[in-house]
């Protein structure tokens, strides 16, 4: 079987997890309604499910030296089948609590086995398959609010059981088609965790300040938009809808992104989707009415969705094979444990009385001067991670 069906098997996966992740978005106010609870708390759940996904990535990372990537997926699509069940049957916060922290355990897991592969699958396009992999998970993302729409005249834990049922079917198929594909055996030298992550910590470190704290800010404002665009003056509905096209601006910019990634200087061009994205959220907290609104939407979300295929590239492109799987784990885990906070951050700060416009344009100010810092530090040659080899992209 060729490796391209097995990779459309991995972006039904991921499409999977990555609903799973932000699905609780559009939700954190029915969380507020039915369980009696307040922003910061919400907050704190929807935290949970991306400190879950940063949670398991190092001892995943162990795992790629132990077991194959594809085993190790395998276990991710089962958690993610469990941890759903749990959210549709939660009768309390708490055990929502933990069911929301296991699905992102399932993210988590399959991000740090599956990214790795993918690169080994198609070693002379890592960055167009990354864009390609990425826009199934964003495809995920633009469906969440309309899912969530739809359960909401039922209940919304349908949402979580239909994902339960779709995550065992896809797990299912993953496992045939992986039996049947020749795979790549590059990551057969990768055996010594330790020993990868002290040879290539520059590079993991450099990508977890950079990807980290974007991602912080990202996690603080789309987690709560809705409501954010509730107190602009915006209708609920409309609110609730702008998540979407956030989302969908994203869809075509991971293509565009992941081919780009493949071709230019990499640091360069991740300070410049950061700096577009922070422009992006200066207009957001400047615009007013509708238009104005969905056009600042679509510029942050095209410029944050740029951010991650080109961050996976620089980063698996970068990586030699024999410490590919367990530095990039260590990079997940450092980068996703930075942004989980960001929710909660913000939700804190707005529960304590202050403003989303104050606390959006301060996230604002300190991305920026990460921005300038690493731009001095790129002029000088300081930055590890070399320039896209353009020659074997193409």
């Amino acid at each position: 079987m060729s490796r391209s069906r097995l990779f459309g098997s991995l972006c039904a996966i991921v499409f999977l997890a990555n609903f799973a992740r932000v699905v609780f978005a559009p939700l954190v106010g029915e969380f507020i309604g039915e369980f009696a609870i307040g922003e910061g708390t919400a907050g704190l759940i929807v935290t949970l499910a991306w400190l879950g996904s940063a949670a398991p990535r190092l001892p995943a990372g162990w795992a790629l030296t132990r077991f194959s990537r594809q085993f190790v997926v395998l276990v991710s699509g089962a958690m993610l089948t469990l941890g759903a069940l749990g959210v549709a049957l939660a009768p309390g916060v708490p055990t929502l609590m933990l069911a929301t922290f296991a699905i992102g355990l399932a993210s988590g897991v399959y991000f740090v086995a599956a990214n790795p592969l993918i690169a080994e699958l198609f070693p002379t396009r890592v960055g167009r398959v990354m864009g390609v992999h990425g826009m199934a998970s964003q495809l995920a993302a633009v469906a969440a609010a309309p899912v969530v729409t739809v359960a909401l005249w039922y209940d919304w834990r349908f949402a979580f059981y239909g994902l339960a049922a779709a995550a065992a079917a896809s797990t299912v198929v993953f496992a045939a088609f992986a039996r049947r594909t020749d795979l790549p055996n590059a990551g057969a030298g990768d055996t010594d965790f330790v020993a990868g992550v002290l040879t290539e910590w520059k590079l993991i470190l450099a990508g977890v300040v950079l990807m980290g704290l974007t991602s912080f800010v990202w996690q603080g404002l789309f987690n709560f938009y809705e409501l954010y665009m509730i107190d602009k003056g915006l209708p609920p509905s409309t609110a609730r809808n702008l998540l979407t096209v956030i989302f969908a601006a994203g869809v075509p910019a991971f293509l565009v992104s992941g081919d780009l990634a493949d071709r230019l200087p990499h640091i360069p061009y991740l300070l410049g989707i950061v700096s577009t994205f922070l422009g992006g959220v200066v207009l957001v907290v400047a615009s007013s009415g509708v238009a104005a609104v969905v056009a600042a939407s679509v510029v942050v979300g095209f410029t944050i969705h740029m951010l991650f295929p080109a961050g996976d590239t620089y980063l698996l492109a970068s990586l030699p094979d024999e410490s590919r799987a367990s530095a990039y784990a260590v990079f997940s885990a450092g980068m996703m444990t930075t942004q989980a906070a960001g929710s909660w951050v913000v939700g804190e700060a707005i529960e304590a009385g202050a403003g989303y416009d104050a606390v959006f344009l301060s996230l604002a100010g300190g991305l920026a001067l990460v921005v300038v810092a690493y731009a001095v530090l790129e002029r000088l040659g300081r930055v590890p991670g070399g320039a896209a080899d353009t020659e074997h992209a193409a």
